[in-house]
């Protein structure tokens, strides 16, 4: 297999499902998907608990209260750096 051909290939497999749309299957998960950002709230340090697109959803005062919030709501934490 050419090298072009293969490129081709993996193209190919790239694209979304027939019947959905790019902004569709990136929105598959969205509401199962939660990440914890540190954010300051009037000069202290706070946990900040962001959907998948990054809504904002809630604040916590730590970190594990953060996490339990979102498994608590049967979310997925997401890891982001």
């Amino acid at each position: 297999m050419s090298f072009s051909s293969s490129r081709r290939r993996d193209r190919r497999e790239q694209r979304a499902p027939q019947g959905i749309s790019a902004r569709e299957l990136a929105a598959l998960g969205m509401s199962t998907l939660a990440y914890i950002k540190v954010v300051r709230v009037d000069g202290e340090e706070a946990f900040a608990i962001h959907a998948a697109d990054g809504t904002p959803m809630a604040l916590a005062d730590n970190r594990d209260i953060a996490l339990a919030a979102i498994l608590q709501h049967e979310m997925v934490p997401a890891q982001v750096h």
